[in-house]
């Protein structure tokens, strides 16, 4: 829903007093199942109070049908339109055996000038609505415009990225076939059992590049001070440079010595110069080839996320969609956030709008990165409730003071600091689980342990 029911300043209750004085200005309509009172684009259409029964009211937006409002005895309908002589911008439709009053419009903006109470409730609540239905539209234009933007990021980031990815591939078996017929070539330094030596320490320290192993700074440090001692001691004038390529090649003091036996002095100096070169030309490809890996993981993300060319409302795998986001959001994580993920095994598909639901999972995890200032501990955890599925996204941040609890689903509330941001986005979250959904979320919140708690339906009705 773009509406929330539930907020009696847009959706009042007119009481019997009024009805019964409204009465006298309009007909009474038994209405079946179903029946449509205005469509959406009427250039002509009347004022309705709901007497019985329930009248939902929905919208087109960008293609997809929207529920707005589910009005109930007391409530009312076709009001904004009317008044500022606009088509209707929405649908009205009986959900079961309803009855409603009907009032054409020159009673209607009478009703208003005679300044009764209920012409006051009535007028009240046409402002909030007029702001409502903007504010909401323009969020709407601003999240298409967001999913186009994406699906023309990812189509052009799509193809160059494979072809680098492909181009790295091909020149790492270029470069360790040239290397290899280097050495062929130096016959009279390199007699056949000495290059052979050689080349499998070669392979050795590119297959343990490739695998992309990483020590700890200290452990790197040490080694690499060990490595350019004995290099000094074999009298190898740069042996400072060489040791960092050799150590992150994988390359130890117990292969040189072996190599030290196998190698003239001079084969040796020439030797240990190749094979470092060798590692660097590595080295370089594999960064070359991991930067492509990573847009292309994030172009699949991005698609992921936004549900590009997918119907809004499918089957839905929640846990990819957590995945998603975590990738989009890797940047805000990664430094010093660790992640528990505890995903239930037999989570099923649910039914529900998942670029919608991603875009929860955006401002929970964001607003738990921003809590925690980069550094602790960020905990996803999925399970079955009865008919429900529930996830819970807990972090160890400073914690939500309780004064402030109670206003964080509010429109644009905001516990960050100027620059820091629009908002929280908690009220989008509200509207997406709550009234796009009609599921439900609750948030606990002490220092260091915060949790927001979502429970879905695992079928829209």
């Amino acid at each position: 829903m773009l509406h929330d029911p539930n907020a009696d300043r847009l959706f009042p209750t007119l009481s019997d007093e009024e009805l019964q004085r409204l009465r006298e200005h309009g007909r009474e309509l038994q209405l079946m199942d179903g029946v449509t009172i205005f469509q959406e684009g009427d250039p002509v259409y009347q004022f309705y109070v709901v007497l019985e029964g329930e009248v939902q009211i929905t919208k087109t937006v960008h293609g997809e049908t929207q529920i707005l409002a589910l009005h109930k005895r007391g409530q009312f309908t076709g009001d904004l339109s009317m008044l500022t002589g606009t088509p209707a911008i929405a649908t009205a439709r009986s959900l079961g055996s309803s009855r409603v009053l009907e009032i054409d419009p020159p009673t209607f903006k009478r009703i208003l000038v005679e300044c009764s109470q209920g012409g006051s409730v009535i007028l009240n609540a046409m402002v909030g609505r007029a702001h409502e239905v903007e504010f909401q539209l323009q969020q709407q234009e601003k999240l298409a415009a967001l999913g186009r933007l994406s699906a023309g990021l990812a189509h052009e980031l799509n193809n160059p990225a494979a072809a680098g990815h492909r181009a790295a591939q091909q020149l790492r078996e270029a470069i360790a076939t040239i290397q290899t017929r280097l050495l062929k070539l130096c016959d009279e330094l390199f007699p056949a059992a000495q290059r052979e030596a050689l080349v499998t320490v070669q392979q050795s320290a590119i297959a343990y590049l490739t695998a992309g192993h990483r020590l700890a700074p200290l452990e790197q440090s040490d080694r690499e001070d060990a490595l350019t001692d004995w290099l000094d001691d074999h009298d190898f004038a740069n042996g400072w440079t060489l040791a960092p390529v050799l150590v992150a090649g994988g390359v130890d003091i117990a292969q040189l010595d072996k190599l030290t036996q196998q190698l003239t002095s001079e084969a040796l100096t020439e030797g240990l110069s190749w094979l470092a070169e060798t590692l660097s030309l590595a080295s370089l490809v594999n960064e070359v080839e991991q930067s492509t890996s990573r847009i292309s993981t994030l172009v699949k993300a991005i698609k992921s996320y936004s549900y590009m060319d997918q119907a809004p409302l499918q089957e839905v795998d929640l846990h990819e969609g957590l995945e998603s986001t975590l990738t989009i959001l890797n940047h805000k994580l990664k430094y010093g956030i660790t992640i528990d993920r505890q995903y239930a095994s037999n989570l099923p598909r649910i039914s529900a709008y998942g670029s919608e639901l991603n875009q929860v999972w955006t401002n929970l995890i964001d607003n738990a990165a921003y809590a925690m200032n980069g550094k602790g501990s960020l905990t996803i955890r999925t399970a079955i409730d009865h008919d429900q599925v529930f996830i819970e996204i807990a972090d160890t941040g400073s914690g939500i003071p309780p004064a402030v609890q109670t206003h964080i689903f509010e429109p644009f509330f905001t516990t960050k600091g100027v620059g820091d941001g629009s908002g929280l986005g908690l009220d989008i979250v509200r509207r997406i689980i709550v009234n796009r959904h009609h599921g439900e979320v609750r948030v606990t919140s002490q220092p260091g342990d915060t949790r927001f708690q979502i429970w879905l339906p695992m079928h829209q009705k």
